[in-house]
């Protein structure tokens, strides 16, 4: 579904509350495995590795983007694309070895479920390992088609365009008004705002609270339990229902 196809169902009949999240550092802490394969790929390349640290900074914008900031010089090094396939292969065999939920995030999860909240992923990693990971960690709360990863070859752009988050919605029968989206980066809020909904940020990833605000949070959560009192205020009440 596309941009103008959500704005023409936004007035047609009750809609569904939806909440769609980034994935690394929002609902995986993923760091461990995406900084341990970058290494491996630097390394085979014969450049130096990077500190957890740096890989930190250097996530949320896609595999392209974070070997871009690892290898020295960036695209314009002349091995820079042997670098990203190395990456790609090592990440595949390596992307599940320590990443796990954040602590209170199965909770929060079976808390959307209980109150018929649907949820959906939007990740800039390969769609194939997000489609790996929610059904890995939450089939009860996501169904696959609800979890998309880059698919820029099929003409769909990478956050922050909102191009997936418009699809999301459509998939989980939401429109605007009805959806939050979450998530722990820069990227994140521009990819709230370019879909026209609310974003609420999350401190416990990969960016600190200072530099969410300085990028232009609006609302920060420090602890996954957090988040369900910020949708009870940014999400429409449903009416009563009258005997």
């Amino acid at each position: 579904m596309n941009a103008s196809q959500i704005i023409a169902e936004e007035s047609c009949g009750e809609k569904t509350a939806a909440v769609i999240f980034d994935l690394d550092g929002t609902l995986l802490d993923t760091l461990e495995d995406l900084a341990g394969s970058c290494n491996e790929a630097l390394v085979r390349c014969g450049f130096p590795p990077r500190t957890i640290d740096e890989v930190r900074q250097f996530v949320g914008n896609g595999l392209g983007v974070l070997m871009e900031k690892a290898v020295p010089g960036g695209r314009q090094n002349p091995r820079y694309e042997e670098a990203l396939q190395e990456m790609r292969g090592c990440y595949a065999r390596n992307w599940h070895n320590k990443t796990k939920p954040y602590d209170g995030i199965p909770e929060l999860m079976a808390a959307l479920r209980e109150q018929g909240i649907r949820a959906g992923i939007v990740s800039n990693k390969p769609d194939a390992q997000v489609k790996e990971l929610a059904a890995m960690y939450f089939s009860g709360s996501i169904g696959c088609g609800a979890a998309v990863g880059e698919k820029e070859r099929e003409g769909v752009r990478r956050k922050p365009y909102p191009d997936s988050v418009l699809a999301v919605m459509g998939i989980l029968g939401a429109d605007r008004q009805h959806t939050v989206y979450v998530g722990d980066s820069d990227v994140d809020i521009a990819t709230a705002r370019n879909a026209g909904i609310p974003c609420i940020s999350v401190c416990w990833g990969f960016r600190s609270r200072s530099f969410l605000l300085e990028h232009g949070a609006q609302t920060i959560v420090r602890q996954p339990r957090d988040v369900l009192r910020e949708l009870s205020r940014l999400l429409p009440r449903k009416a009563p229902e009258h005997p």
